[in-house]
């Protein structure tokens, strides 16, 4: 029987370790969530680029931390 492959980190196979692994899964699932404006304070803003976020409900474009506000 086939394991059940986990999300974003499947793209790695068996290479990196369990525990690293999972720090990463952790990360990317967060940074890929919608986040909090600090703005207008809905939760509108996307990750443009490293370090880049766009909220799509007032339209800003602001820089803040790399990987989630």
């Amino acid at each position: 029987m086939k394991t059940k492959k986990s999300g974003p980190i499947a793209r790695f196979g068996a290479r990196y370790g369990a525990v690293v692994k999972e720090k990463v899964r952790a990360v990317e699932i967060k940074q890929r969530q919608k986040q909090k404006c600090p703005f207008c304070k809905k939760l509108s803003t996307k990750r443009l680029a490293k370090g880049l976020w766009l909220c799509r409900a007032c339209k800003k474009k602001f820089a803040s931390h790399s990987y989630y506000i």
